[in-house]
């Protein structure tokens, strides 16, 4: 395992490949991506009865995981988004519908504003710049997902699904100690279940 420079800059370098590369096949494949997603996703894996399923607020060129959400609230599940609290800290997941209102958050994202209810998600549908068949991802290198996943998993079981363009895919992610693998991804082609 390479040494803790090494590790920073291989990931780095990584990061900055993995934006162009799925900036470029947003440009080709990403009109529809979301509904395609929402449909491979209901088909593949149970959402859990009853259970609250957390998603994202899409920037840039991120597959769009609205749909889906959308989805999820007219099967009867509740849905929430992560929203930053700080640097080294665990996201927390405000409840999210489409017609509610949202403020600016960290780093200038949109959340759901502060009133809104704080969930605990059983499914997280997790953002990605990069992922592999082992179930790992590479994401934007604070750590907030690694570190709430981690927190979460503490507690008890919770499905952690990474969401990303096929295009996305690579033979390997750069991986750390502190890397949590997911337990399914999915892009706008497939359902990819990891082994465990």
């Amino acid at each position: 395992m390479p040494d803790g420079t090494e590790l920073r800059d291989a990931k780095k370098a990584f990061r900055a490949a993995a934006r162009e590369h799925r900036a470029a096949y947003h440009r080709d494949h990403g009109a529809g991506a979301g509904e395609r997603l929402r449909d491979i996703v209901l088909k593949r894996i149970p959402l859990p009865p009853g259970g609250v399923v957390s998603g994202y607020l899409p920037i840039d060129d991120e597959l769009d995981p609205l749909p889906l959400l959308r989805a999820a609230i007219d099967r009867g599940h509740a849905a929430c988004v992560p929203v930053v609290q700080g640097r080294g800290k665990p996201l927390v997941f405000r409840d999210w519908r489409p017609e509610a209102p949202l403020v600016d958050g960290v780093f200038g994202v949109s959340v759901p504003a502060p009133e809104a209810l704080e969930r605990v998600p059983d499914l997280l549908f997790v953002p990605l710049l990069g992922f592999d068949r082992k179930g790992f991802r590479m994401g934007y290198g604070a750590g907030f997902y690694d570190r709430t996943l981690a927190g979460l998993r503490a507690r008890r079981p919770v499905v952690a699904v990474g969401i990303g363009y096929a295009g996305q895919e690579v033979t390997a992610v750069p991986v750390g100690l502190h890397d949590e693998a997911l337990d399914w991804i999915v892009t706008d082609r497939e359902a990819i279940r990891i082994a465990v």
